[in-house]
């Protein structure tokens, strides 16, 4: 068996890992890069042929593990797309909406390049490329062992981390014994609103080990929210906007949980929040429909078909209602997306309230290096939007717990259930992070560890 590490190594974004039999080759996600030069990385020819691959296993629906599906279809793939049905929900909608940004920012640099006289570009992929690879997801429920063919047996178990998110364990024949491999995936941290938390994995003879936190550790729930509570507090006293970039599936609606919560118990007075993003309400109501997956919290609280029974959520259907918002100067809470400030909607309302020293921007994700978002979380003071300089006068929250990432700690947990030494390789963390995480496990676990290349081949 080969396993070859085709995206997130020693980076946040991109997951991609091609495993390669003697009978067949197949991946493990195919996701978007996010962040500094991603146009161009996105666009690099990938480090197989997609028509050789057999079969794509998904562990979640967030970009940077599914973003570009798309394309592999559109250059030959035919194979299965093994993923849980919660996924299969939210990659409709999330591959649609990646699709249109494809094509907008496609149209956009094609109206550039024909007043420069170049040749117009195309679009990563289409929206017909997407209604192609759709019919390709078998769903396959946590705990359900499935044929993948090739001797091959797959199994999902919950990853806690979004709705649908798993962790991928792998049965491969070998001579004398079949061997385990298991796939992390996006770890949740212990307590996320509305999921439940991680089953942990107890046996594996190799496993591919997100480390997106694991260099660090988060703050606690209490006190994460009331952070946000202050932060609202506060802006709102100043006579300011709360502009928050959120992912649209999995952090949007943990952020309206908790609002509600927080309004609920009094710890806030009732307020609105506008949901820039018709990606989020797609999101939401995938979320609204798998209740079988939610947490007891979330079963006792979230009742009558939505998130928010005490505060007034209001989603935007059209560009003139997105817009609007941004003709309201104080008491709003404004959600869009991209996390990380890529794209998207949230461009807008940071160009209409990153200037202003009475509004706040509260930061709840993970920023990779070259977003937007990052720039502002290292504090620059001033940022380039659409190609206005906009000054940073807002006041920077950056909320590290909301994070629904597993933390160092709770990484290092969720290995210690294992009862063998399985091999380790720490992937999709930055460099540091990955780095560090390997060598605590090396000394808590003894397990041997490596912290691939990207392209790195290992024989196994």
């Amino acid at each position: 068996m080969q396993i070859r590490f085709c995206g997130a190594a020693r980076t946040v974004t991109g997951s991609c890992y091609l495993l390669t039999t003697e009978d067949c080759q197949f991946l493990v996600d195919c996701g978007l890069v996010q962040g500094g030069n991603s146009h161009d990385r996105n666009r690099d020819p990938f480090l197989f042929d997609p028509k050789k691959i057999n079969a794509l296993f998904l562990t979640h629906a967030h970009l940077d593990h599914s973003g570009l599906i798309p394309r592999l279809v559109k250059e030959g793939f035919t194979g299965r797309i093994v993923t849980t049905p919660a996924t299969a929900d939210l990659l409709n909608p999330m591959l649609h909406d990646s699709a249109r940004i494809q094509m907008d920012d496609a149209e956009r640099a094609s109206r550039k390049a024909k007043r420069a006289g170049r040749e117009n570009g195309e679009p990563l992929y289409t929206t017909e490329d997407v209604e192609k690879a759709l019919p390709l997801i078998d769903r396959v429920a946590y705990g359900q062992v499935k044929d993948a063919g090739n001797g091959i047996r797959c199994r999902f178990a919950d990853a806690g981390h979004i709705l649908g998110s798993g962790s991928l364990e792998l049965w491969l024949p070998a001579i004398g014994k079949e061997r385990k491999l298991v796939f992390s995936g996006d770890i949740g941290k212990k307590g996320n609103p509305i999921i439940n938390d991680p089953t942990p994995e107890t046996r594996a003879d190799m496993i591919v080990m997100e480390s997106t936190y694991g260099d660090r550790l988060h703050k606690g729930a209490e006190d994460t929210s009331a952070e946000l509570a202050e932060a609202v507090r506060t802006t709102f006293d100043a006579g300011g906007n709360v502009v928050i970039p959120a992912f649209a599936i999995g952090r949007t609606q943990d952020i309206l949980y908790l609002l509600n919560r927080l309004v609920r118990e009094g710890k806030l007075p009732k307020l609105t929040v506008y949901i820039d993003s018709p990606l989020a309400e797609k999101a939401t109501k995938a979320y609204l429909g798998h209740p079988e997956l939610y947490d007891d919290e979330a079963k006792r609280l979230i009742r009558g078909g939505t998130i928010g029974d005490a505060i007034t959520i209001k989603f935007t259907h059209s560009a003139e209602e997105s817009m609007a918002i941004n003709k309201i100067k104080s008491k709003a809470v404004i959600v869009a997306g991209s996390g990380m400030c890529e794209a998207g909607r949230i461009r807008h309302h940071l160009k209409h309230n990153l200037w202003r020293p009475e509004c706040s921007v509260v930061i709840v994700g993970f920023q990779a290096q070259g977003t937007l978002g990052r720039k502002i979380v290292d504090g620059a003071k001033e940022v380039v939007i659409w190609g206005e300089e906009i000054a940073v006068k807002a006041r920077i929250w950056t909320i590290g717990g909301f994070s629904a990432h597993a933390d160092q700690k709770e990484l290092l947990a969720w290995l210690s259930a294992l009862q063998d030494h399985p091999e380790v390789f720490v992937t999709h963390g930055e460099e540091k992070a990955a780095l560090t995480f390997a060598e605590l496990v090396r000394k808590q676990y003894g397990f041997t560890v490596q912290v691939p290349k990207l392209g790195e081949i290992f024989e196994r």
